[in-house]
């Protein structure tokens, strides 16, 4: 919807009604000039696809997914991919029972320092690969919850993680 939007600094989607919405993927992508959004008022229950959502918004600083259903989604690949100005980002409410693909979800998102997945459910994950790719500064990551009974990629998932 808006992707390669790459003059776009910002967006209001206070009106935006996305009930009925099943596939975000790319909506957001290569928003390089992007700082802030927010889309707090977006339902997401009927989502399947966030894949690149917001891939390559480099110069976002600031992510709000507090009020985001995820429960339907089944793919997350690339959805945080390069959003290297992003030093937070708060994933506690996210569901992930139905995710089959995770590959690059934070991959080059080189200002994250923490990153708490405790609440992830991988049961169901195929593919993990490259992952956390590029997170040079992440320190620390708790994989207590994750089943990778089912992952049949993992190459490259922890590459350039230089501080882990």
């Amino acid at each position: 919807m808006f992707a390669r939007c790459t003059s776009l600094t910002e967006l209001n989607l206070n009106n935006f009604k996305t009930d009925n919405v099943n596939n975000m993927g790319s909506m957001f992508f290569e928003c390089s000039s992007l700082t802030e959004l927010n889309i707090n008022n977006f339902k997401t229950n009927n989502v399947k696809d966030m894949s690149s959502m917001f891939s390559e918004c480099s110069s976002l600083k600031e992510l709000k997914l507090n009020n985001f259903n995820t429960n339907n989604v089944t793919n997350m690949n690339c959805m945080f991919k390069k959003c290297a100005s992003l030093k937070k980002l708060s994933l506690d409410n996210f569901i992930t029972n139905n995710v089959i693909y995770m590959s690059n979800m934070f991959s080059r998102c080189s200002l994250l320092t923490d990153l708490n997945l405790n609440n992830f459910n991988t049961n169901n994950v195929k593919n993990m690969s490259e992952m956390f790719s590029g997170c040079s500064l992440l320190k620390e990551l708790n994989f207590n919850n994750f089943n990778t009974n089912n992952v049949k990629h993992m190459n490259g998932m922890f590459s350039e993680c230089s501080s882990l």
